[in-house]
């Protein structure tokens, strides 16, 4: 699905995506999923402000 949406998001002209996922261990295979697709950790992006609970990670296209 993830490859789906990125190989859409290319064809689509987009040239970064970025996302916000959770911070706990719970998380930790979403994380290792989004990095595995090249996605890399990030500052906070649009209205998101430093939060202990959240991890930012985006990939450009």
């Amino acid at each position: 699905m993830l490859r789906h949406i990125l190989d859409y998001a290319r064809q689509q002209g987009m040239t970064k995506i970025s996302l916000e996922t959770g911070s706990m261990a719970y998380f930790a295979p979403a994380r290792a999923l989004y990095e595995k697709h090249g996605f890399e950790y990030c500052e906070p992006f649009a209205d998101y402000t430093l939060d202990p609970n959240s991890q930012f990670m985006s990939i450009t296209l």
